[in-house]
């Protein structure tokens, strides 16, 4: 198991992470996800022991890795841009790591082999990396990292660099490489989507702390804070919207799936914008002075009187 513990980085007068503390534990995946210069980057890179902290701890089953080299740690880290080596094809890439340990023959083939059905490469080996397109260079990326057995896997924007449409589809197929041959793994990344997809836990990092950390779902429907729900794409409101007012110091924080137009809603409102989002229309709507997204089976046109309904169960109470 990973323990991080009380971990602070400063650059001069800057604080990249403050007093950071969460656990990995075994089988379980962690995302943590942050806006750039969160300090989730440096977090992954002492983790890695590519950055030593000013302060604190990371530790492998109780064990204080500060005297640990990174080479000896056991930690396999996939990077943002694959860091694929062109001169070797599919298989060289993906057994390089093991090459270097001193494995060959028989045994290299049989691992690089299942390191490559795990990713859904099979048969594919002999392939040259420009062949590749940007999904299968991520899985042979991934797989080089597999097949050297890490016992923490360490993935810095593991799809940051595909498009979306790519994206969604490889989230999913690295959610079941996971679970089917579980290992600890820390991710980072700037997208909530893929930190949901691929994380039993999330820890939402602001400027270089640990602001809240649950599962997708409590994070979702609890942010706590008004950071985090800014950050999930939640519209903070510091007044009252649809007759719910939060407490003193506080906010709503307005879930996307909250409102909706009902030509039976109790709530009127005033269409600001229009815009199709595939498989349903998202407008902007003013509803007693507070601006939010509502879903919408058409159309809308800007000015037009409109009913919707608020589910209040999308709505949550955050602090500052």
């Amino acid at each position: 198991m990973l323990s991080v513990r009380g971990v602070t980085v400063r650059y001069d007068d800057v604080v990249a992470l403050d007093d950071v503390s969460f656990d990995v534990g075994p089988e379980e995946t962690v995302a943590v996800l942050g806006s750039s210069g969160s300090g989730k980057t440096t977090l992954l890179r002492v983790v890695a022991g590519l950055h030593v902290p000013d302060s604190g701890t990371v530790a492998w089953e109780g064990s204080d890795l500060a005297a640990v080299p990174p080479h000896l740690r056991r930690f396999g880290l996939v990077f943002q841009d694959f860091a694929l080596f062109p001169h070797l094809d599919v298989a060289g890439n993906v057994g390089f790591g093991l090459r270097v340990a001193g494995m060959g023959g028989s045994d290299l083939a049989s691992r690089v082999a299942h390191a490559l059905q795990r990713v859904g490469l099979s048969g594919l080996g002999a392939r040259r990396i420009e062949e590749l397109s940007g999904g299968q260079a991520q899985r042979v990326a991934l797989a080089r990292t597999l097949a050297t057995t890490p016992r923490l896997l360490l993935l810095d924007e593991p799809l940051g660099s595909l498009d979306p449409a790519l994206r969604r589809g490889l989230a999913a197929d690295l959610a079941a490489t996971l679970a089917a041959e579980p290992v600890p793994t820390l991710l980072v990344t700037h997208d909530t989507d893929e930190a949901f997809a691929l994380a039993d836990r999330v820890a939402v990092m602001d400027r270089g702390r640990i602001v809240r950390i649950d599962t997708p779902e409590a994070v979702w429907q609890q942010p706590e804070t008004a950071a985090v729900a800014a950050l999930l794409g939640h519209s903070v409101v510091s007044g009252s919207f649809a007759g719910m007012t939060p407490g003193p110091g506080s906010s709503l924080a307005i879930r996307p799936d909250a409102v909706h137009l009902s030509p039976d809603g109790e709530h009127e409102a005033t269409v600001i914008a229009s815009a199709f989002r595939g498989p349903e229309w998202v407008v902007t709507v003013d509803v007693g002075g507070v601006r939010v997204p509502a879903a919408a089976a058409a159309h809308r046109r800007s000015g037009e009187r409109v009913q919707v309904t608020v589910d209040r169960r999308a709505i949550a109470e955050v602090t500052p």
